[in-house]
């Protein structure tokens, strides 16, 4: 099979890694880290408009990262175990995650769990929550298959389709007896491009639908579950059969089967619109942080009032005492002149010589 004018090249296996100083950085690595981060400031965007303390989701994603991050490796590892568990192996590299080999879906459940304890503790209804970060979530997961591209990884089946995709005849994942040249479905791009419409879907669904309540949760486990599980039926890589099926596509269906009942369970119970994240005697308000300050404000209005009240009730008290001293003054000038024998000679005089006057006229 000769390689197709328009096929996909895959960029050098030496790029999926560079080193800066003793540092080595895995390109993948880093395009996981930028996804999430991307999530991390929707999501947070999203549950603030609804009511959430601002950046509350910090500490929802540090538990829900670390049992992610766990879950992944432990799903992979169960669903590849003769990669782990053979004669000579060494049983640390189960825990080696810098060596590859992590699994979206077990990532989804260890983080699951992990959000789910912390919402509890912050007194946030998990489900609301997960609403919030579906469409961020989505996008993480379609930015995170580049790092699928730069490793030469989870491609599918050869083809003759103008967007194959070209992979390395050293590849270690390449079947024997392929000849050089073959093309594979590019199966990273098409979850990549399945995730982006996912994204634009539940935006549209919210907007006419308003989905709350775990309703928006839902579509998102429906519409990855349901792409999922074509595209795991075309990956080359194995897995462990579960009832006849490949193990990622049977998580892929158990998903697609929890958001119908999701969905369906949120509809009947919850017939009114949902008017916040936190559960029944949780709030929190803009005023919340400033708590101490109005406090404060308040004692400081508290005792301005008390202090005008006592100023208030000593002005009478003040009058009372001034009429009192000008009535002791007037006393006092009185009972000086009484007592005074010279002001009563002085009177007797005036009176001796206005008679001396009159009787000297007659």
């Amino acid at each position: 099979m000769t390689l197709a004018p328009a096929s996909i090249p895959s960029p050098p296996i030496e790029w999926s890694s560079f080193t800066v100083g003793p540092f080595t950085f895995h390109v993948y690595a880093l395009i996981i880290v930028v996804g999430m981060i991307v999530a991390m400031f929707w999501t947070n965007r999203r549950m603030v408009a609804r009511g959430a303390e601002p950046w509350v989701l910090i500490d929802i994603a540090i538990p829900a990262v670390i049992l992610g991050l766990l879950g992944a490796r432990l799903y992979h590892v169960a669903t590849h175990p003769a990669d782990y568990f053979y004669e000579g192996a060494e049983w640390w590299r189960v825990f080696a995650i810098w060596e590859g080999g992590n699994a979206i879906i077990g990532a989804l459940i260890g983080g699951a769990i992990g959000a789910y304890i912390a919402c509890r503790i912050k007194g946030i209804r998990f489900l609301s929550f997960a609403d919030a970060l579906v469409p961020g979530l989505l996008l993480a997961q379609a930015i995170g298959r580049l790092g699928n591209w730069f490793n030469q990884e989870l491609f599918g089946w050869p083809t003759d389709l103008p967007w194959g995709l070209e992979v390395l005849s050293t590849n270690s994942a390449i079947p024997e007896g392929l000849p050089a040249g073959t093309l594979f479905h590019p199966t990273f791009l098409y979850e990549l491009l399945w995730n982006l419409i996912g994204v634009a879907v539940i935006l549209l669904l919210e907007r006419v639908f308003r989905l709350r309540w775990g309703k928006a949760l839902a579509v998102y486990l429906i519409w990855y579950g349901l792409g999922r599980m074509v595209i795991e039926s075309i990956r080359l890589d194995y897995s462990e059969v579960i009832f006849g099926m490949r193990s990622n596509v049977f998580g892929a269906l158990l998903m697609v089967i929890l958001g119908v009942v999701v969905f369906a369970v949120q509809t009947r119970k919850h017939k009114d619109p949902e008017t916040s994240v936190y559960v029944d005697g949780h709030i929190w308000t803009e005023e919340e942080p400033d708590v101490a300050s109005k406090e404060a404000a308040a004692d400081e209005a508290s005792n301005a009032a008390e202090s005008d009240s006592e100023k208030d009730a000593a002005e009478p008290d003040s009058e009372e005492s001034e009429a009192d001293e000008s009535d002791a003054e007037k006393a006092d000038t009185d009972d000086s002149d009484a007592d005074d024998p010279d002001v009563e000679d002085s009177d007797a005089e005036d009176s001796d010589a206005e008679e001396s006057s009159a009787q000297s006229k007659n």
